[in-house]
């Protein structure tokens, strides 16, 4: 009977650890690279309420916002992104990653950007 339990409890554990393996593996690239890096200020949902933000004297920008995403070109939002926010005179609080992330890995943030706001991409000068 002791036996049976261990396996059960052993089978359930290793169920759990498989489908949370799973789960990560289903998300794309940039939308990990949205959770390790923005998700602490923007959130889990991309609004701008991450669990960091009530802290913060300047509120994160709310990724969903169509209107307000829609009005910044892509290349401020790579500049944004790759030297932080003071470069694009926005908060100091918002980090530069250009070391951290590739100039590739930067764009396909911008792109997910677009499609998390459902703004479309916008060239300079536009």
């Amino acid at each position: 009977m002791k036996l049976q339990r261990v396996v059960v409890l052993g089978f359930l554990f290793a169920l759990f650890d498989v489908s949370g393996v799973n789960a990560a593996d289903d998300l794309s690239h940039p939308e990990k690279l949205y959770n390790t890096y923005c998700a602490q200020c923007h959130g889990l949902n991309r609004n701008g309420k991450g669990i960091n933000s009530p802290q913060m004297s300047v509120q994160p920008r709310d990724h969903t916002d169509a209107k307000g995403m829609g009005d910044i070109p892509d290349d401020e939002l790579e500049h944004a992104i790759r030297d932080g926010g003071l470069a694009v005179n926005k908060s100091v609080l918002m980090p530069n990653w250009g070391k951290v992330l590739s100039d590739e890995e930067i764009k396909e943030l911008v792109k997910y950007l677009r499609a998390v706001c459902k703004c479309g991409n916008k060239s300079e000068g536009k």
